[in-house]
């Protein structure tokens, strides 16, 4: 079955400061505003199936759903926004086995704890990367998450990207891989809050832009960056410019950030009233 967006990655327990739990994970944001986006979107995710269904039951009539058996669901406390949050990881659903047949026209990887595949069968006509997940590292369970070096097998996949997003506090860990994917054509954005979004386009040297972040007030943050990069992805993919498309992203990631939670995420019309 074909789909037009497909993320590849763990769909979270989010425990938030108050206590209260939220579906997480950029595989679940991103998938969200594709969707929002009239895109036909899959979640590719490990997990315990049932958890992770009530978790996102509100949206299910927007995408669809592929839960690989776990024990557990991946589960994150989070606490703080922005360049303040931290995170503990409290439960890892393990990785994703890269035997996946997908069929997609845009396949975004989307880790968030070192789980997705360096490898898939099938098709997919634009590849994007969000490499938080493979920078990251945590010694034992309800311990607080660290950068790492992303391994050998990420420096690949970040070689076959067309596109990847970052944020400025992921830029050191992220170097090699912004490197390699720079080097081989994709477009790379770094976004950096409420600052203007840095964006690599293909060139030789690659030509670094500036586009100013659109501000939103916001209410609530998590989940931005991820909007963020599906809405990059999709503009891309539909053959706008880099600047152009990352207007685009940054307007959807302030549509999302003036409400609380995953309903906050807006459709075409709110991300082009926003612009």
């Amino acid at each position: 079955m074909h789909f037009d967006y497909t993320t590849v990655g763990h769909v979270t327990i989010d425990v938030l400061d108050d206590g209260s739990r939220r579906p997480g994970g950029t595989a679940f944001y991103s998938a969200l505003q594709a969707a929002r986006l009239g895109r036909r979107a899959l979640i590719v995710t490990r997990g315990v199936a049932r958890e992770i269904e009530e978790l996102i039951e509100p949206y299910r009539h927007e995408l669809e759903l592929e839960v690989l058996p776990a024990p557990h669901t991946t589960t994150l406390v989070t606490l703080g926004a922005g360049s303040q949050r931290s995170q503990r990881v409290l439960a890892w659903a393990g990785p994703i086995a890269g035997d996946l047949t997908l069929d997609t026209s845009i396949l975004h990887l989307a880790p968030v704890a070192r789980e997705t595949p360096g490898h898939w069968r099938g098709r997919a006509e634009f590849l994007g990367l969000t490499p938080q997940g493979l920078v990251r590292q945590w010694s034992a369970p309800g311990s607080q998450i660290v950068a790492a070096s992303p391994a050998p097998s990420a420096t690949a996949v970040a070689g076959r990207c067309d596109a990847i997003v970052v944020n400025e506090h992921e830029r050191t860990s992220c170097a090699s891989l912004i490197a390699r994917a720079s080097a081989s054509g994709a477009v790379v954005a770094v976004t950096a809050g409420a600052a203007p979004i840095t964006v690599l386009a293909p060139g030789r040297p690659p030509l670094e832009l500036e586009v100013p972040a659109l501000a939103a007030g916001p209410v609530d943050d998590l989940g931005a960056g991820d909007v963020f990069a599906a809405a990059l992805f999709i503009a891309l993919s539909d053959r706008r410019g880099a600047s152009d498309a990352a207007r685009f992203a940054s307007a959807a990631a302030a549509v999302r950030m003036q409400g609380a939670g995953a309903g906050a995420i807006g459709g075409l019309a709110d991300i082009e009233a926003r612009l």
